[in-house]
């Protein structure tokens, strides 16, 4: 997982026995503010992506951290906190990249596939975040994680359809608008089904195979 965009260490450093010829200062170095908390969510991220880890409790995040659950909360409110820290990362990094798109192209069926390689190269780079990215991983998490995941899909949709509406246009479509919701429709659910497919097959399953041809085929 990228680096994400913090403090227990004093607690631990008091579990070393007295005399201990480890450099307590350099062994159980105390976090900068804000390290504790995005070590939490590059663990959390990580156990993710390992074979059954659509539910990790916090005391086996807590365990993977060697801290206390107590540790975690100071942190985060609650679990859901950590997972919509997550979600914030896959919003911030996938829509930054698709604005720089918008910049630079301006073809619009350039800018529709470029926008569907951002979302799948993004998700083969970071397989935690892809079950998280799925839903697969928010099943037994609080229902307003899912619905901004959701809402996610949604915002990637409606910058299709725009960027598709463009295209058509400039093809001299005779209903642009139809064409360009239909296409951006098909996309979104082309890229959400790429993404379950590389989740459940263990991340086997690259979502880019092929991938020139399919667009060539959905732009």
């Amino acid at each position: 997982m990228p680096d994400l965009p913090d403090d227990t260490a004093a607690a631990e450093a008091e579990s070393t026995p007295a005399g201990s010829t480890v450099d307590v200062a350099v062994a159980r170095k105390r976090p900068k503010p804000g390290e504790r908390r995005v070590q939490i969510l590059q663990t959390l991220a990580s156990m993710l992506e390992q074979p059954g880890a659509e539910r990790i409790t916090t005391a086996a995040l807590a365990g993977q951290l060697q801290v206390s659950e107590a540790a975690l909360y100071r942190h985060f409110a609650s679990k859901a906190q950590m997972f919509e820290g997550l979600i914030e990362f896959i919003e911030s990094s996938i829509f930054g990249l698709i604005n720089q798109i918008l910049e630079r192209e301006t073809d619009g069926a350039v800018q529709a596939r470029r926008i569907a390689q951002v979302v799948l190269q993004f998700g083969e780079k970071n397989p935690g975040m892809t079950r998280v990215m799925v839903g697969d991983a928010l099943v037994f998490e609080n229902e307003r994680l899912g619905a901004r995941m959701n809402q996610f899909f949604d915002k990637v949709e409606a910058q299709l359809r725009q960027s598709l509406r463009l295209a058509a246009d400039g093809a001299g479509a005779a209903m642009p608008t139809v064409d360009a919701n239909g296409r951006a429709s098909a996309l979104t659910a082309f890229l959400v089904g790429r993404l379950q497919r590389y989740a459940r097959s263990g991340f086997k399953r690259s979502p880019t195979e092929q991938l020139d041809i399919a667009l060539g085929l959905l732009t």
